[in-house]
């Protein structure tokens, strides 16, 4: 996790302009800034403004944005900096290529899976927020990092949770992984009632400050869904020994049962950067500005057992959990393609996980995915499936 020297450690921040993108640069001046880091890399989208005023700000050596359309832009903003600048695919390249001890990892969707893999192979500590590269290339992914003899680090709150609360001596005792869900803001309606729903009442979370994907994604609990599917490739878990259990309170951030029928459990404020911290400072325990949990105001704990027919994106995490292979990479691209329709009106809450399920079953009998080519081919096939189905939808409405 160090360079073994007393010079500043190296950070990338892949996805910097994001929710956790920024809330990692928040811990890292918390933590000292420059004088304790040197950040390397910050990648953002559309928004150079900020991706510029972050460059600036940490004084990053490269700054990248996904979109080529925006390279200008970025540029014009970063005139006279002495900051290097970057767009799409190639720039994403050039970022994961600079050394890093330490690469946050949270670029959303599967244009940060090659840059993450790259860093992986590279040796550096991930912090990953970047659910596809589990999802969609787990073996590949883990692989690379055991090659890489680099660090996996997750930050999803929930498996961040389990990775804390998880003793390394006794793995053979594990019994099961308990993955905690808030529910969403939909967690008490009925489906009659999430028909209707629009992008920004779905985007609503009750408990947490996310992006849009992330928090519609909570609301659907399809995130949830793709976390079980992580959480398998993470601690190296059956999938009948993963579960899920709605808290809405956030406090209990998830759970690890033994053979013994002890659990143990990691709680604390909703607030992302404990975990952020966490990955940036293992195995020591950082001193960060966030909310301390009052037991005493603590009026209550609840749980329950989620509803699969109210919320299917468990019960299809299951399924492509049980067919293995490219089911996972096949479910997060129809995701992904469902999840821009809604928001785009162009179909409504409910349908994402029928598209999804559709896709899912055509292509059932897809091979396993022995290299990124394989992955890359599934995902593309996915996605025209899904914006199919989608047209199809459409024209039915």
């Amino acid at each position: 996790m160090t360079t073994g020297t007393n010079a500043p450690r190296r950070l990338s921040i892949f996805g910097s302009t994001g929710s956790i993108g920024q809330n990692t640069l928040d811990v890292i001046q918390q933590l000292g800034g420059r004088e304790s880091y040197e950040i390397s890399v910050v990648t953002g989208n559309e928004n150079v403004e900020l991706l510029a005023q972050q460059a600036r700000s940490t004084g990053a050596r490269l700054a990248v944005t996904a979109s080529d359309s925006k390279y200008r832009s970025l540029k014009a903003e970063l005139s006279g900096s002495g900051i290097a600048v970057a767009a799409g695919t190639q720039g994403l390249a050039e970022a994961a290529d600079i050394e890093a001890d330490w690469v946050m990892a949270a670029i959303v969707g599967t244009a940060g899976l090659v840059p993450t893999l790259a860093a992986a192979r590279k040796g550096a500590a991930i912090a990953l927020a970047n659910k596809e590269c589990l999802v969609s290339a787990g073996d590949l992914f883990v692989e690379a990092v055991l090659n890489g003899g680099g660090l996996l680090i997750p930050v999803d709150s929930e498996h961040s949770a389990i990775f804390q609360s998880l003793d390394e001596n006794q793995r053979h005792a594990v019994e099961r992984i308990i993955l905690t869900a808030s529910g969403g803001p939909f967690r008490t309606w009925s489906r009659a009632e999430m028909a209707n729903v629009t992008a920004a009442t779905a985007r609503a979370h009750p408990n947490w400050s996310m992006g849009l994907k992330i928090s519609i994604g909570s609301a659907s609990m399809f995130n949830k869904a793709l976390e079980m599917i992580e959480a398998k490739h993470l601690f190296s878990v059956r999938p009948d020994q993963i579960e899920v259990v709605v808290h809405p309170q956030s406090i209990v951030h998830s759970m690890v049962g033994y053979t013994d029928g002890s659990i143990i459990a990691q709680l604390g404020s909703p607030d992302m950067r404990t975990a952020i911290g966490y990955a940036l400072e293992y195995p020591h325990r950082p001193k960060l500005n966030v909310e301390r949990l009052d037991f005493a105001k603590l009026s209550r704990l609840d749980f329950e057992a989620p509803d699969e027919k109210r919320f299917p994106a468990l019960r299809l995490a299951r399924t492509a959990l049980e067919r293995g292979g490219l089911q996972g990479a096949i479910m997060n691209a129809a995701e992904e393609v469902a999840f821009h329709a809604f928001v785009d009106e162009r179909i409504g809450f409910l349908q994402m996980a029928d598209i999804v399920e559709a896709v899912m079953d055509r292509m059932a009998g897809t091979g396993g995915a022995h290299t990124m080519d394989d992955v890359f081919a599934a995902d593309t096939e996915a996605r025209r499936l899904a914006a199919e189905l989608v047209a199809l939808n459409e024209k039915a409405a």
